[in-house]
């Protein structure tokens, strides 16, 4: 009997071979074009000028079946960027394929939704030549931090690849290195080694390069900017006989020598027994905090939360505002808008407000989540609302500042005069409210009517650079703001004066920042990974405390926050820690997932953590005895 199953083994296994060699006899001789990183930019011509020389090369070459591009197709992921480079790619006259990559998602007016909306979609599948071409999206999506490629991305492909027989040899694309680069790297890695997986194509580093993923051929293209040079370029991949070639086309120009070459074969039966590097959750290992409940969403979670009695409420970049039981972590209900929601839901009694990239602000009663009303801007609301007094504050991409009568919806006001998108959830202080946007802005308006007090701008004339992400904090007649230009600021709230602007000693601090409980410090989390505290009293950036926490390079935007004091502290690698006020010692830490922890949630004795990829834990620190 033994005999006869290692014989029907064996032979089931040679069957399988041979279908596969039969499987790569059939794939055709062909080649496509492989344009990467256009940046299209309305305020840099030459970009566009790139992309209509490369679009006329690829149209005269009668050789080429298709074309690929892989991500960073615009700038800043402006609406009329993207829109400009749907028009220059409409131009081509043969099929092609498109994915955005963290330029487009990460300072997205849309909150990605224009993307999707012109180009009809964020992944693409397709087959030629007996190869499936398989392609998703990756952010950081409106909040900085490593590559990611959203949860719902990945659902998308896990279904692709689920449909996919044994035998197709499979490529795949994303904007990103296939590395550590990109927090959930080794989810995609893993779900591609379950198929024929013979190759990875990728930009975002802007040159040729040639890499194995978890033993994954991999091939980075170089990008279609002229940058130095006179003109830009892309790649010409010729698949045949089991073998993809790379060739460096200069437009109208010539075609340069080719510079790499990959063997394609067959992975599926590969006994791959190498250990290959993935995160660890040693971390949990000695835990400070019991996980009560957690739940998965099926996308992305880029927004904080919020408490309405017995249920936690979040939203979604699948576009729902829902709410979970708080105790068990089951859905108690939903409510499905029109696009992805990076928006911190906050509650009032029994309403729920949240903006939504699909355009309106909406407000859902808390208790059985139907809408009470919803109101339109002109463009996507990615930006948190706050309310005070029954009155709703918030921005959207449109230029506009709102405040709309909490239970009716009527609006009260509205100020039309900002300059760039809001992303950030503003700050009420005497008698006035606080916000940034991505124009290197920052206004001071009047509460009660919206008029302008005043305005400050950082002076830089890269957007990137704005005080738009952090959440503003403010004490003693002061308003503090940090930035992605490193600086932190101290401004009048009366009049805008700006009273010290400073980089911090030795340190690089970016978005997350928070106010101690005692309102003396400003807590700022740099990117060399300490925790500092400057001083809120003294007419100079000083450093008055710092945490013994010392974390890697560190990027995660999301606010700091102190409560009873414990300082808890967002990480872009999925570790929440919590830290203590008075000793700066590190309390406990816990990691939720491996992407970016949105903005912590304590709230009686019970700690709530959200990640981007959609994983949400109810911590329940342990005492010590």
């Amino acid at each position: 009997m033994l005999i006869k199953l290692t014989l029907i083994k064996k032979l089931s296994t040679l069957v399988l071979i041979l279908l596969l060699t039969v499987s790569i006899a059939k794939a055709q001789s062909f080649k496509f074009a492989f344009v990467s990183d256009t940046h299209v930019n309305i305020g840099n011509p030459t970009a566009a000028e790139d992309l209509r020389r490369t679009v006329r090369d690829i149209n005269a070459n009668n050789d080429l079946k298709f074309v690929v591009i892989t991500g960073d197709i615009t700038e800043f992921g402006a609406d009329e960027e993207i829109k400009l480079a749907k028009q220059i790619l409409d131009s081509l006259n043969k099929k092609w394929y498109i994915i955005p990559g963290n330029h487009d998602a990460n300072w997205s007016e849309s909150g990605s939704n224009t993307f999707k909306k012109i180009f009809g979609a964020e992944t693409f599948a397709f087959n030629y030549g007996g190869y499936l071409f398989a392609g998703t999206s990756c952010g950081p999506n409106m909040r900085m931090g490593p590559g990611q490629v959203p949860r719902e991305n990945i659902v998308w492909l896990d279904s692709v690849l689920n449909h996919t027989p044994a035998t197709t040899p499979v490529v795949y694309l994303n904007h990103y290195p296939q590395d550590s680069s990109q927090n959930n790297w080794y989810t995609v890695i893993n779900k591609l080694k379950t198929k024929n997986t013979q190759l990875i194509l990728c930009g975002h580093g802007h040159n040729n390069h040639r890499y194995t993923f978890d033993g994954i051929p991999a091939v980075m293209g170089r990008s279609n900017l002229r940058a130095k040079d006179s003109i830009g370029g892309y790649n010409i991949v010729t698949f045949d006989n089991g073998k993809a070639t790379f060739e460096e086309r200069k437009p109208v120009i010539q075609t340069l020598r080719k510079w790499t070459e990959v063997d394609l074969f067959n992975h599926y039966f590969d006994k791959d027994t190498a250990h290959y590097y993935r995160p660890s959750y040693a971390v949990n290992n000695k835990p400070g905090v019991k996980v009560k409940w957690s739940y998965q969403d099926q996308s992305d979670v880029g927004a904080g939360m919020a408490i309405a009695g017995d249920k936690l409420i979040l939203t979604d970049t699948k576009g729902l505002i829902y709410a979970l039981n708080r105790n068990t972590g089951k859905r108690v209900w939903s409510y499905a808008t029109g696009g992805k929601i990076y928006s911190t839901p906050y509650v009032s009694g029994n309403y729920v407000v949240a903006g939504s990239s699909d355009k309106y602000i909406y407000c859902i009663s808390a208790v059985t989540g139907k809408l009470v009303w919803k109101s339109a801007a002109e463009k996507a609301v990615v930006a948190s609302p706050v309310i005070k007094n029954n009155v709703v504050f918030i921005g959207a991409s449109d230029g506009h500042f709102r405040a709309f009568q909490l239970t009716t919806g009527k609006l009260l006001w509205d100020f039309d005069q900002v300059k760039g998108f809001i992303v950030t959830r503003p700050l009420i202080y005497q008698d006035k409210i606080y916000f940034g946007c991505w124009a290197n802005d920052f206004y001071a308006l009047d509460i009660a009517t919206g008029k302008l007090v005043w305005k400050w701008s950082n002076g830089s004339s890269n957007r990137m650079f704005s005080p738009a992400a952090c959440y503003p904090v403010a004490t003693g007649g002061r308003i503090f703001i940090v930035a992605p230009d490193q600086y932190m600021t101290s401004l009048d709230a009366s009049t805008g004066k700006m009273q010290w602007r400073s980089r911090v000693p030795h340190n690089r601090v970016r978005e997350s920042m928070g106010l101690s409980g005692d309102s003396s410090l400003v807590y700022a989390k740099t990117m060399d990974g300490q925790l500092l505290g400057i001083s809120t009293k003294t007419d100079s950036l000083q450093i008055a405390w710092k945490a013994s926490l010392q974390l890697p390079y560190e990027l995660a935007p999301s606010a700091i926050v102190e409560d009873e004091g414990v300082i808890y502290v967002p990480t872009h690698s999925g570790i929440a820690y919590a830290v203590d006020r008075q000793s700066g010692n590190v309390l406990w830490k816990h990691k939720v997932s491996n992407c970016l922890v949105n903005p912590i949630l304590p709230f009686h004795k019970t700690v709530y953590v959200s990640t981007m990829d959609g994983k949400i834990d109810c911590l329940q620190p342990i005492k010590n005895k």
